[in-house]
C-alpha cells in the first residue's frame, strides 16, 4: 500500500468536503475523507498536529493531489493580508482556516457548475453521481491499512470523459435530475469531445478571454464561468456571485465587494466568504 504523509498548514479536509467546491468528497468519520477525481480514489486521513496521510504514491502526490490541493499556495499569508478594517472578511478567514482552492479537472468541472445553475448542493451531487455511474468508468475501492480505514463503498465510478458522456443517450442524461440543462451538457460534452473546446488552449489563454471563451458556451453565464475559472483554472482573482455572496455583500459591503484590494486573491476571499456564512450559525 502506498502512502504519502506531510505537514500542512492551513488545511482542513473537513471544511474543503463541505466548502461546495466539490461534489465527490466524502468525511469517513472525524478524521478520514475520501475523494474521487481524475478517474482516481483518494483517502486523507487526519494524523493530528497537521500532519495528513494520503492513499497514493509519491509520484501520484506531486503531480495530482498537491496541485489539487493548491499546496504550493500560502494561504497562512493570504489570511493576514486582509485589511485590518474588514473585520467581516477577517471572521471569515479565521472560521474558514484550512479551506484550500481546488484545481479541478476542467471537463468534469464544467459539467458540474453547469448543473450546479439554481440547485442546492445535495442536488448537484446526486446528479453528478448518477452521471458517473451511468458512463464513468468503475473505479474499485482500494484495500487500506492503518493509518487509512476502509472506504465507505465497494466501488466508485469516475467521472465520465467527453466522449464517455456525449455517448449517453439524451433520456438517461434527463433521467439524472439536470433538469432543463441536459441540451447544456449534451452541446458541451460534445464540443470537448470533438475538440472545439480543449481544455489545454483555454489554460493559456487570459483572464478575459477565458471568460470569454467560457460564456460563449451554451448554458453557461457569468457564475458559472468564474466559477470553472476559480476551479479549473486557478484564477484566483475570480470573484463568483451567487445568492449567498450576494446577500453578504449587499449586507456587509454596501452592495458591491472591492475586488480590486485583493486582485490575486479574490476567488479565495470569496470561499471564506461562503464557508461562514452557511456554517457560522451551525457551530
Amino acid at each position: 500500500m502506498s502512502m504519502v504523509t506531510r505537514k500542512i498548514a492551513f488545511f482542513d479536509m473537513h471544511k474543503i468536503a463541505d466548502s461546495g467546491q466539490a461534489f465527490r468528497i466524502r468525511d469517513i468519520d472525524c478524521t478520514h475523507t475520501e475523494l474521487i477525481a481524475f478517474g482516481k480514489y483518494l483517502q486523507v486521513a487526519d494524523l493530528g498536529d497537521g500532519n495528513f496521510a494520503f492513499s497514493c504514491s509519491e509520484k501520484e502526490f506531486s503531480s495530482i493531489w498537491a496541485p489539487y490541493f493548491d499546496l504550493d499556495r500560502d494561504y497562512v499569508s493570504i489570511a493576514a493580508s486582509i485589511r485590518p478594517d474588514d473585520d467581516y472578511l477577517k471572521d471569515a478567514a479565521s472560521f474558514s482556516d484550512g479551506i484550500r482552492i481546488l484545481k479541478q479537472e476542467p471537463f468534469e468541472t464544467t459539467i458540474s457548475y453547469i448543473i450546479s445553475q439554481r440547485r442546492s448542493i445535495p442536488s448537484i451531487t446526486t446528479s453528478v453521481e448518477r452521471i458517473s455511474a451511468l458512463c464513468g468508468k468503475k473505479i474499485a475501492a482500494p484495500k487500506l491499512k492503518a493509518p487509512f480505514v476502509k472506504p465507505l463503498k465497494d466501488e466508485y465510478y469516475a467521472f465520465p470523459s467527453p466522449a464517455e458522456l456525449s455517448s449517453l443517450s439524451f433520456e438517461k442524461l434527463e433521467g439524472t435530475g439536470v433538469g432543463y440543462r441536459a441540451p447544456y451538457i449534451a452541446q458541451a460534452a460534445e464540443g470537448f469531445a470533438d475538440g472545439r473546446i480543449d481544455p489545454d488552449s483555454l489554460a493559456k489563454l487570459d483572464n478575459e478571454a477565458l471568460y470569454k471563451a467560457l460564456t460563449a458556451m451554451y448554458g453557461v453565464g457569468t457564475k458559472v464561468a468564474n466559477c470553472v475559472m476559480l476551479f479549473a483554472y486557478a484564477r484566483t482573482s475570480r470573484f463568483p456571485i451567487d445568492v449567498w455572496i450576494q446577500r453578504i455583500v449587499d449586507r456587509y459591503y454596501g452592495g458591491s465587494f472591492d475586488c480590486s484590494k485583493y486582485p490575486e486573491t479574490a476567488g479565495i476571499m470569496q470561499q471564506f466568504m461562503f464557508y461562514y456564512e452557511r456554517r457560522r450559525d451551525n457551530t
